[in-house]
């Protein structure tokens, strides 16, 4: 019988199959959850990379992808703030990038202030790329979208609703998702905007004097004016779960993960209760020396439980492996202290659903069986 990590592992041939089911469902939900978050946080990069503290948006903007051009004069609004102490103008669009070979990209066209305290440049642009951009028609993109363009002498010149543009440098960690990123300048935006006017933008951006305010200026803005206010944090949020809505993957992957768990769960009560069903003599001398039922079921849930537990740290361990893996073919996935939390509570359930099959083998358990 197991009471403790010591029990387990002195019974660790009888019950290492369980320890492995167990990691591998929880690894399983883990690595699932993992990828969807590293899948759509691809999504939110421009407001995870920038500094802003708050996002301006038109009312019915949800995701920082699909933005909808607004009037520039709506600054007024947001400046007068007495919390505010910088705002900028942010211009982001899609569009068609055709290349010298004849192959055309969909890209999301990123247009923000190159200073160095623009609050839309994403910091991986260093001072010569920001220097670079300064000279119209230009543009930085990360290193593995577009193949081998602006590559190993190839040609770094393409052309975008009739006009010319070039590739002046790549960055590193801004892979888009479905649409690579193109970093460039507001002036160079702007020529390449056609759907938005002079005298619009796609988002308003503001730092505010200490970043605990953010908070309470959104919600004062939203009270005041019919526009769609952020914090950082809530629109990388709502940017994410509009994706994870729109597309329907958060179901799919929510199903394989379940399947997993259901699974695991099966196979596990086998286990525990064949290994429960092996020690039937033990429980028969308990109960004859009077020990009550209720110590005995919670000495299966104890085991239950060590077993969970030994199952979540393998898994961890596991996860932390296959990121790695992960990050060498550049697939991203996050995994983060809420996710482990979950995914162990999660484990430790199913754990304990396990043990409901060792239970009733526990239960039959009499005196008179040692008799026979």
């Amino acid at each position: 019988m197991i009471h403790s990590p010591r029990a387990l592992w002195h019974q660790r041939q009888r019950f290492l199959p369980a320890v492995l089911v167990v990691a591998f469902s929880a690894l399983l939900i883990i690595l699932q959850a993992g990828l969807l978050l590293g899948f759509f946080s691809l999504k939110s990069i421009p407001i995870d990379h920038a500094s802003a503290d708050i996002w301006v948006a038109h009312p019915a903007v949800r995701s920082v992808d699909v933005g909808r051009p607004f009037p520039e004069t709506w600054l007024d609004r947001v400046a007068v703030q007495p919390e505010v102490v910088r705002t900028d103008t942010l211009l982001m669009t899609f569009l068609t990038l055709n290349k010298p070979d004849g192959q055309s990209e969909t890209c999301i066209l990123i247009g923000s202030r190159l200073d160095d305290e623009s609050l839309g440049a994403v910091s991986e642009l260093t001072p010569q790329l920001r220097q670079r951009l300064t000279e119209p028609g230009t543009f930085v993109v990360d290193e593995t979208d577009m193949g081998s363009f602006g590559r190993q002498g190839n040609e770094d010149i393409a052309e975008a609703f009739g006009q010319r543009v070039r590739l002046v440098g790549r960055v590193h960690g801004l892979k888009g998702l479905g649409a690579a990123y193109l970093f460039c300048s507001l002036e160079t935006a702007r020529i390449l905007c056609r759907g938005i006017r002079r005298d619009e933008v796609s988002f308003l951006l503001v730092r505010c004097r200490d970043a605990d305010d953010a908070g309470r200026l959104a919600r004062r803005l939203r009270e005041q004016y019919h526009m769609a206010v952020f914090t950082r944090d809530e629109f990388s949020t709502s940017t994410r779960l509009y994706w994870l809505t729109k597309t329907q993957a958060g179901i799919a992957t929510a199903w394989t993960a379940a399947l997993g768990l259901l699974v695991g769960t099966v196979i596990t009560s086998q286990i525990l209760y064949g290994a429960t069903a092996s020690y039937r003599r033990e429980y028969a001398v308990l109960r004859a020396m009077g020990v009550p039922r209720w110590r005995m079921t919670l000495a299966v849930l104890t085991g239950s439980f060590w077993v969970g537990c030994a199952g979540i740290g393998l898994a961890i361990v596991g996860a932390y492996g296959m990121v790695r893996i992960a990050d060498a073919l550049t697939i991203k996935v996050v995994l983060t202290p809420k996710l482990l939390g979950g995914g162990a509570a999660i484990t430790i359930v199913m754990a304990f659903l396990s043990s409901l099959a060792a239970l009733r083998a526990q239960r039959r358990v009499e005196p008179a069986e040692l008799l026979h």
